[in-house]
């Protein structure tokens, strides 16, 4: 995916799941990502997002990436106060990350990802 595109970028704000486990197994990490639109702070996080969960995540994850122009029921649902906001269920307890998720270490931290050996 070429996050310059703005089509593109578009049908990746508009995927409700990008999941990379077996489809019968229930995912060790549940994510959320909620973005608004196709800005350049969401196209960001979802990449930085993606590549995070294929290192450290491969095969364990579900990503739902959620845009809040489309369900903006959503934001107050999940109490958000900023997007890009990435939400994890699971596992307990629910983490809450803000931002592009540019800060690769900064985003292991919140999710409970020890960055040498997958989640504590």
């Amino acid at each position: 995916m070429n996050p310059d595109s703005p089509k593109e970028a578009d049908q990746a704000a508009d995927t409700d799941v990008r999941a990379s486990c077996d489809k019968d197994a229930v995912p060790a990490f549940q994510l959320r990502l909620f973005v608004t639109g196709s800005t350049p702070k969401s196209v960001k996080a979802i990449a930085n997002l993606q590549s995070i969960c294929e290192e450290h995540l491969a095969g364990q994850y579900q990503l739902d990436i959620v845009d809040l122009y489309q369900q903006p029921e959503l934001a107050k649902l999940n109490k958000l106060v900023a997007a890009p906001t990435l939400i994890k269920t699971l596992p307990e307890p629910v983490r809450r990350v803000i931002g592009d998720m540019s800060d690769q270490a900064q985003v292991l931290l919140s999710l409970d990802i020890d960055p040498e050996g997958g989640h504590d």
